[in-house]
């Protein structure tokens, strides 16, 4: 019945928000209890996060997590300044206001680069419209809850659907680009020249080696972790496979690769370091020696 309620009232918002301008606005219906807690266990709160509510209403879910777990702090957000100060002063009544505070302000102007868990039950739009400050503020890792409503074509990392969906997202690192790094193998320095494409946690590439190319498998991105495998045939030294596991730093990627070599009786790791550059070696010409 309250699922109803709620798109019924969307639908009603909705076809008013027709008429107005382009300013967006979500109005405030609570939460269900039990869906914030249901959204703060799908977070998986930890003693150091910083818990923000993006149109914090009454304060309930920065309050609830705080609860939950008494070590986090948290903060929220929102435009009605009336419930900016009862949650503040539910935050003094619960004896948590050392550590929970609420800000009367714009959700659009929120700094979100010290957030480790973000909040939200605002209309889809509103949610949509937020979703690139998320992207472009918050730290690889952090983990975003909402309420019923998604992040448009952003799929989430992880739902739970019962009784109502709550769903979770992990903010990627952003590793599209132009990657180079080298190894040295049985004596030889080899240099990789790699191209990553992505789509929010989604990834692929590719990658050269000398004069040969090959496809990036198994790209796997999960916040700032990112492992990849790769088999490509090294002048000199044949047929490798490469499993690379490393955390981005911006421009940079730290890690370390397990390499078997032809004819793979053997594994053994090195340390991986990868650097973002502005053009790629992979777009060189290769030229027709040694193709047959």
């Amino acid at each position: 019945m309250k699922k109803i309620f709620v798109i019924l009232l969307w639908s009603l918002a909705l076809a008013a928000g027709i008429a107005r301008a382009q300013e967006r606005f979500s109005p405030y219906v609570p939460s269900d209890q039990e869906n914030v807690e249901r959204m703060l266990r799908l977070a998986q709160l930890r003693d150091d996060d910083v818990v923000v509510d993006l149109g914090s209403g009454d304060g309930r879910i920065v309050l609830t997590a705080a609860r939950m777990n008494k070590n986090l702090r948290g903060w929220g957000v929102d435009i009605d300044e009336k419930l900016v100060n009862e949650a503040n002063a539910a935050a003094r009544a619960q004896g948590v206001a050392d550590r929970v505070q609420f800000f009367h302000r714009n959700a659009f102007d929120a700094d979100l680069r010290e957030a480790t868990v973000i909040a939200m039950w605002l209309w889809p739009e509103f949610q949509r419209l937020l979703r690139p400050l998320i992207l472009a503020q918050a730290r690889p890792g952090t983990r975003v809850v909402t309420n019923l409503w998604d992040l448009g074509s952003w799929p989430p990392d992880e739902e739970d659907l019962d009784p109502q969906r709550v769903s979770k997202w992990i903010v990627p690192a952003r590793v599209e680009g132009n990657w180079g790094w080298e190894l040295a193998l049985d004596g030889r320095r080899v240099t990789y020249g790699a191209i990553l494409e992505q789509r929010f946690q989604a990834a692929e590439g590719v990658t050269r080696a000398g004069n040969r190319r090959e496809v990036l498998h198994d790209v796997k991105l999960r916040g700032d972790d990112l492992s990849f495998t790769l088999a490509l045939t090294l002048d000199g030294i044949g047929y490798t496979r490469h499993e690379f596991r490393g955390t981005v730093r911006g421009d940079s990627i730290e890690g370390t690769v397990s390499l078997s070599p032809a004819p793979h009786e053997r594994t053994y790791q090195l340390p991986w370091r990868a650097t973002r550059t502005p053009t790629s070696a992979y777009f060189e010409p290769t030229g027709i020696a040694g193709v047959q």
